[in-house]
């Protein structure tokens, strides 16, 4: 028992060591920072068996006739909430492919859930409210968040190795909204800079 114990602990020691932050610094053509890009990191090794859980809320607010946040990463299997606290009612829907549903009419203070089981996009819209617009990116990998006001986010204890960097925003030119990027992530603090052009036309779509 404790020769297993012993053992452990050195596979611990040894895996965290072989694992680095990485710092993705999102811009556009212009060199400006770009908020809300979500980026992921998909290792060579692949990812952790088990679900994934992330610091943030799960939730997708309805306030003051708009979602709250835009721009939301949840994990595969993950349930939202979308409380509303609006004096109005709201009806959120997405056709989105492969993440399409319909939440009936609801009003203040009340909360209705959906749970996304496939890897995607939903661009949320309200059958309600044509300029309520905003989309849940759901992931299959532990390493993901989306960029802060100053185009910038670290995902902590990559693991060390080749690597696929995504970054995907509703406005990023391309296929799917998407680019990508083979990566080499060091077991010391890395820094990656993805620079795109960000001028299409977002949709709920």
């Amino acid at each position: 028992m404790k020769f297993l114990l012993a053992l452990c602990s050195i596979l611990l020691i040894a895996t965290a060591s072989h694992a680095g932050d990485l710092s993705v610094s999102v811009r556009d053509a212009a060199g400006r920072p770009v908020k809300d890009a979500v980026v992921t990191v998909h290792p060579a090794s692949g990812v952790p068996r088990g679900p994934i859980r992330f610091s943030w809320p799960l939730r997708m607010t309805q306030q003051d006739i708009q979602f709250d946040p835009y721009v939301l990463v949840v994990p595969v299997g993950g349930t939202v909430s979308f409380p509303n606290l609006d004096r109005v009612r709201h009806q959120v829907y997405s056709f989105s492919r492969g993440n399409r549903f319909e939440i009936e009419l609801f009003g203040r203070d009340q909360t209705r859930t959906h749970t996304f089981a496939s890897v995607g996009i939903a661009a949320l819209g309200c059958n309600i409210h044509d300029q309520m617009l905003a989309y849940i990116r759901v992931v299959d990998t532990p390493w993901a968040a989306k960029t802060g006001t100053n185009g910038d986010v670290t995902l902590s204890a990559v693991p060390a190795g080749g690597a696929t960097l995504r970054v995907w925003h509703p406005r990023l030119a391309g296929r799917g909204n998407e680019g990508s990027r083979a990566i080499t992530v060091t077991s010391s603090a890395g820094r990656q800079t993805f620079t795109g052009d960000f001028s299409a036309r977002a949709s709920v779509r």
